[in-house]
């Protein structure tokens, strides 16, 4: 299936790895324009290499989002390298475990700020470019705001926030023909979710725990899953679909335990 986003600019944030690299690499495949946005100068030096190498466009901006001034940075920087925005896909945070009774309000706010308020930012600093293109927002939440998890109280508000946000930009950009929605995980074998699990006593014993929850073939969903599931709503061929909270989760979230 040809998704039409040839030459077309696509932001990603937390692009450098994980299901950001993902992303990057199916935007690249469909002949778009990645660009990298994260703090990890190395791992996005090295997939942009990657890339560059098989041929395929791909930008890089190396910062850190914490700060509304560093989100305007990396919009001006991208319209500066390639003169348009076609897309973003706000993807960049952490299962930081600032939880109700371990942490506090200073931990719980920062929290908030690593892993929900640059999704506003980067959206309100690209709105004019996306406006221009009649572009689209893909936000990358979690199962945690739907489920829980315990001891991540602002990654789980966070990511509720997010869930909360797609809705409201949704219906907010309706008049500029942007689309917003969100993909949401649940268990996606990462470089986080990897250093997660090396910290129990046995690592494999608790894979195993998790993969015979998941109805759909006992198995993690890839990156790879997520990231066409990303690009297919970026692109023309999900024309008509706006503010929806799509589960790419093996039925993990809502299918009954029984099956499992």
């Amino acid at each position: 299936m040809d998704l039409q986003l040839k030459g077309k600019v696509i932001i990603i944030t937390g692009g450098a790895k994980g299901i950001g690299a993902a992303i990057v690499h199916a935007c690249a495949t469909e002949g778009a324009v990645p660009v990298i946005v994260g703090r990890d100068a190395a791992a996005g030096q090295a997939l942009q290499a990657e890339l560059q190498t098989s041929g395929a466009s791909c930008g890089l901006i190396t910062v850190d989002l914490s700060t509304p001034e560093s989100c305007a940075q990396a919009i001006d920087q991208t319209l500066k390298d390639f003169g348009r925005i076609d897309a973003l896909v706000n993807n960049a945070g952490r299962n930081d475990k600032v939880g109700l009774e371990h942490g506090g309000p200073s931990e719980y706010s920062a929290s908030l700020n690593r892993n929900l308020v640059h999704y506003y930012s980067m959206a309100h600093y690209a709105l004019p470019h996306l406006k221009q293109s009649r572009g689209t927002i893909v936000n990358i939440g979690s199962k945690t705001a739907v489920t829980g998890q315990g001891s991540t109280s602002g990654y789980a508000s966070s990511k509720g926030a997010i869930m909360a946000l797609t809705r409201e930009w949704a219906a907010e950009l309706l008049p500029y023909g942007i689309r917003v929605n969100t993909v949401i995980p649940a268990e996606v074998m990462t470089p986080l979710y990897r250093h997660w699990l090396d910290t129990f006593p046995n690592p494999e014993e608790k894979l195993q725990t998790i993969l015979a929850k998941i109805p759909l073939e006992k198995r993690m969903t890839t990156a790879e899953e997520i990231a066409a599931t990303a690009v297919f709503l970026i692109s023309a061929k999900s024309a008509h679909t706006t503010g929806q909270h799509i589960f790419v989760d093996g039925g993990y979230v809502h299918l009954d335990r029984a099956l499992t």
